[in-house]
């Protein structure tokens, strides 16, 4: 018999551990220290086997940037069920809880980083955010068609980093939906972390910063990588590649996680001297409270549509729901007819305008009933900048 039930902070260490086996990874020194304050902050979910953990859920209350708005969002992690209790309805068990509880807490969505994308998908997860990675040759100088802003750059130290770099992350969040509100504590532990597992052997983050934006990097011989690099303008973003670039002894900028409408490839005067090294999905995404998620996000039209969503694992979404867009969005149930029908995972990957409604449509897995439904409701989703998500948890 499974039994749901809290993990205690006492063992959140232990939820390292168990990470380890479920993710084939060699648990070394130090990554208690590095990883278990995560869990510490996290609500723990535990599936227990007697006295077994048999699977474990962590679901950190924080806040995400939607069109428009800052939403209280269950950022989930450290999810893993034992090779041993695999298709006994562990995981579904741990996912119906964290929903709950998410709902008791007046948080209308999740998100998580999936390592198995076709799972979450059966859980209402839709995929709503991609990324890049980018590559630049540094052995010869980067020129660049924007002209960079003239302002000086100045080297901090870490210390001050989050007061320093916490305003011009507030304005990158207004500007480009997908990222996560940071606190001291996530700037200090999770953004700027002293060392970076993905990127052994290189040097703890330096951080340069300009009047209107920021880049954190890591060198090691003759390569930097970008952790993390926002700008209020193009000509503050050409200032800061263009540091990055010109290093002593660096050959290769490396970024490995960018938007995937990033200026660099257009903005560099060269093409081939920066390359798009590879695409891929970030952010998953669940709408635990539908109409409360769509009457929270801005919308670029006003429009009216009725929404038939099908969720299987929330039925309090299920049904059909009048959407109203523009300056007041309204979003209540109505018998009407509708005009769209889709699953409650599509409409998350479009919640955020990263994935076009016509292109689901075109799949075959959103069906429009009324005539240019599926342009209008693209239309209003429309964001100016495509949603990103440089947050790992």
């Amino acid at each position: 018999m499974i039994e749901i039930k809290d993990i205690p902070e006492a063992d959140a260490d232990r939820m390292v551990d168990f990470a380890g086996i479920v993710f084939h990874s060699r648990i070394e020194d130090g990554d208690h220290e590095r990883n278990s304050w995560v869990a510490r902050r996290a609500e723990r979910i535990g599936a227990y086997d007697g006295g077994t953990v048999a699977g474990q859920l962590a679901a950190l209350p924080m806040r995400l940037a939607v069109p428009g708005a800052l939403l209280d969002c269950s950022a989930v992690t450290f999810v893993g069920v034992l090779p041993t209790h695999r298709r006994r309805g562990v995981l579904t068990s741990m996912i119906e809880r964290m929903h709950a509880d998410a709902v008791a807490a007046g948080r209308p969505v999740a998100a998580l980083w999936a390592s198995q994308g076709a799972i979450y998908g059966r859980y209402g997860f839709g995929l709503a955010t991609r990324a890049i990675g980018l590559e630049i040759d540094a052995a010869r100088p980067l020129e660049l068609r924007t002209t960079p802003d003239p302002a000086p750059l100045r080297l901090i130290d870490l210390a001050s980093a989050p007061e320093i770099l916490g305003p011009i992350h507030s304005r990158a969040l207004a500007a480009r939906p997908g990222g996560l509100v940071r606190d001291p504590e996530w700037w200090t532990r999770g953004t700027l972390r002293a060392v970076e597992q993905e990127a052994p052997g290189f040097s703890e983050p330096r951080v340069v910063v300009h009047p209107g934006g920021y880049a954190a990097y890591r060198a090691h011989e003759h390569t930097v990588r970008v952790e993390d690099l926002v700008a209020d303008t193009p000509a503050v973003e050409a200032a800061l590649w263009r540091y990055l670039a010109s290093i002593d002894l660096i050959k290769v900028v490396h970024a490995p996680s960018r938007p995937v409408d990033d200026l660099l490839p257009l903005m560099a005067a060269d093409p081939d001297q920066v390359v798009v090294k590879n695409g891929y999905g970030a952010l998953w995404l669940r709408l635990i409270d539908v109409p409360a998620a769509l009457r929270a996000r801005s919308w670029a039209a006003e429009d009216a549509f009725v929404l038939d969503v099908q969720d299987d694992r929330l039925p309090a979404n299920a049904g059909r729901w009048r959407l109203t867009t523009g300056a007041a969005p309204a979003c209540d149930r109505t018998d009407a007819a509708p005009d769209l029908t889709l699953s409650a995972a599509d409409l998350a990957s479009v919640y955020m305008g990263g994935t076009r409604v016509s292109a689901l449509a075109r799949l075959g897995v959103v069906t429009e009933h009324t005539p240019s439904a599926v342009a209008q409701l693209d239309a209003a989703l429309a964001i100016p900048l495509a949603p990103y998500t440089n947050d790992d948890f």
